[in-house]
């Protein structure tokens, strides 16, 4: 029988390659297996977390936690949610009966952690980023596993120490304390009373977006013009809108009790024509951040007189005479910036109040 012989470089190249293979696999912390198990663990920990968030969200709702809405949350089965439930109680972070599952002391502080961090980046994307608002809750909800305590202290301190988040939930502080969320759903606002939108419940995500959809943000003047047990129209910031019953719930409000406080214009600069004057009444709290400072950097404050100059091919964007200025705003911008004609004073109409 004749024996096949390798060469030897044959074997050097076989040789190198199996080496390279095993230290693509095996290498600590930053090999193949290693990396998988990180993930593994990683994705355990994330789990734990959303689970966290979950009672403790629950119980701020007054609504009592069990196995099956844990699964439901969490797209998980009930046999994986029962696990996950025994792997918190092991942890000591929940304790549970019969009936309730609740956080024990260190499962609140911890569920409070990440709900500091969901918060304060949430603040940031509104605040510091152009990032759509109907998209700041999925990446916020990505990030809040991966900041660190430390460095969700330097966020908030970036931030100034915020309260709320853009959605108007308070953000907890260091020490796990925050401000009480103010307000009543829209749907219990008597009709006679004008009020302002200070919350916006941003799940469940397909109601959050139907929300978003009509425009809809905190600071808002709202009042309701018709309601019965099918739908609740209402006035938002003099544009008419119509919600069910259960999607105006998600939209809380404080009433406005002084006159004085009532905003009775709404009229954008968008829909000032060429050669007119009008007076800047108030910017919308749906401009944030940077974009807000840099629209009154340009003059844009309440009080200034603004006029059409040129509008471009579309009437986007349109350029306007600010303050012995010309600048060309996008109409995402003017559509926010209300005003009030010169023309309407003039003629006797009264001032927005």
């Amino acid at each position: 029988m004749i024996e096949e012989t390798i060469h030897p470089l044959t074997a050097l190249v076989i040789a190198s390659i199996s080496i390279i293979i095993i230290v693509i696999l095996f290498y600590p912390e930053k090999g193949i297996i290693a990396q998988l198990q990180r993930a593994r663990k990683n994705s355990k920990r994330i789990l734990i977390e959303d689970a966290l968030k979950h009672i403790y969200n629950y119980e701020y709702n007054d609504i009592d936690c069990t196995i099956h809405s844990i699964a439901g949350n969490l797209s998980i089965s009930g046999e994986r949610a029962a696990k996950l439930v025994e792997k918190l109680s092991s942890l000591g972070l929940i304790e549970t009966d019969s009936e309730r599952i609740e956080l024990t002391a260190n499962g609140r502080s911890y569920a409070l952690r990440i709900i500091r961090v969901h918060r304060l980046w949430e603040r940031y994307l509104a605040d510091k980023t152009g990032i759509q608002e109907k998209d700041w809750h999925t990446q916020a909800e990505s990030k809040e596993h991966d900041i660190s305590i430390d460095e969700a202290d330097l966020l908030a301190a970036r931030l100034g120490h915020p309260l709320i988040d853009p959605h108007g939930d308070p953000i907890p502080s260091q020490s796990g304390t925050m401000v009480d969320r103010s307000g009543i759903p829209l749907n219990n606002l008597p009709h006679d009373l004008y009020a302002r939108i200070v919350h916006i419940e941003d799940e469940p995500e397909a109601i959050y977006a139907q929300i978003v959809a009509l425009g809809l943000h905190p600071g808002m003047q709202v009042r309701i013009l018709e309601q019965n047990e099918r739908k609740l129209i209402f006035e938002a910031d003099g544009n008419e809108c119509v919600l069910a019953p259960l999607f105006a719930s998600q939209i809380h409000v404080t009433p406005i009790h002084t006159h004085k406080e009532v905003q009775q214009n709404f009229i954008p600069l968008s829909t000032l024509q060429e050669g007119e004057q009008a007076r800047v009444v108030s910017i919308s709290k749906k401009i944030r951040g940077e974009q807000r400072r840099r629209l009154m950097d340009l003059g844009l404050v309440p009080g200034t007189i603004v006029s059409t100059v040129i509008k471009s091919f579309g009437n986007d964007p349109v350029a306007y005479q600010i303050r012995g200025a010309v600048i060309a705003l996008r109409k995402r911008q003017t559509d926010a910036i209300f005003i009030q004609r010169i023309e309407d004073k003039e003629n006797g109409r009264n001032e927005p109040m």
